[in-house]
């Protein structure tokens, strides 16, 4: 008997089961869209009770229902309708904790970057996405307490969480990092973990040396796509793992001797070709849209050519006059605070004074 012919029966009010699952059916629809379930079971064998894919689609509807421990499952889908969300009838009591970890031991053991990106792909052409356009960053994500069984001095230790660069400004605590290919803005189709001291520029090296095999698994060959990191994507060993056919984007480190001259050259000729407003958010009365122009060139480096644009925002001519003013205001104040200092002294002579304003 379904779920309908079971209430249609139903003659007392008190036997009316009543569930509030809020926004999380939506998720469970979008799941199936990319065969979420399905996509983890044929990846991640088991004998377990409770397959993989549902264990993980469990997990998934409790972090997005707002709820931030990802444990006590089973106190969760307690007052939850296991039908509606998981697609069948599903004992509370098989969330419990030992199982929950056990599935995830599966799924490191079966591969979670292989999943992963399984599944972005799915998602990828069920919604037609366009990937020409893959941009690369990582994130740290700050830890408390030892972790000494993952700390940089174990050296088979599968992930190394320690001091490192902050990204959230926290220094005094541990960390590791998470690297993430997106495409279409913000869509992930390819994340890892990485060690909480692992340098941005090595991290970008890694992803490159596989990134057109990844591509390709996306229907994408080399020149297909523009890869778009940031600054730290320019360093020797990076340039050369790129290639010729592989086209990129980056922001040139003002460390380099040619990131400043190309700037003055673009100052200097005033050949500037307007690109005008790319804002998305609508322009108010105070906050006017920002306009661009840019300049075209090229640089050298570590003996090869590279097309080169220098882009200039009107919107940073404004803050430079108001760091302009601000230094002016600082130097005025300055010197009528010397002012009053020096009109309180007496002089023997006008050369004495003159002397004194030289210190000025």
């Amino acid at each position: 008997m379904n779920k309908c012919e079971k209430y249609n029966n139903i003659e007392n009010e008190n036997d009316i089961e009543i569930y509030d699952s809020k926004h999380l059916p939506l998720v469970k629809e979008f799941a199936d869209r990319i065969d979420l379930v399905e996509t983890i079971n044929n990846l991640v064998p088991s004998e377990m009770g409770i397959d993989p894919g549902t264990m993980i689609l469990a997990l998934i509807l409790d972090t997005l229902s707002g709820r931030t421990p990802l444990y006590r499952l089973e106190e969760f889908f307690e007052n939850q309708d296991t039908e509606v969300l998981l697609g069948k009838t599903v004992s509370n009591e098989t969330f419990a904790d030992h199982n929950v970890a056990r599935v995830l031991d599966k799924v490191y053991e079966a591969g979670t970057m292989k999943i992963f990106s399984e599944i972005s792909r799915n998602a990828l052409e069920f919604f037609n996405i366009d990937s020409s356009h893959v941009s690369f960053d990582t994130t740290s994500v700050n830890v408390y307490g030892n972790y000494e069984h993952y700390s940089k001095d174990v050296e088979d230790a599968s992930l190394k969480i320690t001091n490192g660069y902050s990204k959230d400004h926290r220094p005094d605590l541990k960390q590791f990092l998470i690297s993430m290919l997106c495409v279409d803005g913000n869509i992930p189709i390819f994340g890892k973990t990485e060690d909480g001291n692992a340098s941005d520029k090595k991290v970008n090296n890694a992803v490159l040396s596989h990134i057109s095999k990844h591509m390709s698994e996306h229907g994408l060959e080399k020149g297909a796509f523009i890869y778009i990191a940031d600054s730290a994507l320019v360093s020797e060993d990076n340039l050369k793992e790129i290639g010729e056919e592989t086209k990129f984007i980056t922001r040139l480190p003002a460390t380099y001797k040619e990131c400043e001259r190309v700037i003055s050259e673009a100052v200097s000729e005033k050949k500037w070709e307007d690109i005008g407003v790319l804002s998305i958010t609508k322009a108010t009365k105070n906050r006017p849209a920002t306009s661009y122009k840019g300049y075209e060139s090229e640089v050298e480096l570590y003996g090869k050519k590279y097309r080169a644009v220098v882009i200039h925002s009107s919107a940073h001519d404004k803050r430079r006059q108001k760091k302009i003013e601000r230094e002016l205001k600082s130097n005025k104040e300055l010197l009528e605070s010397e002012k009053k200092k020096i009109t309180k002294k007496e002089f023997f002579c006008k050369r004495d004074a003159t002397e004194e304003l030289k210190g000025v």
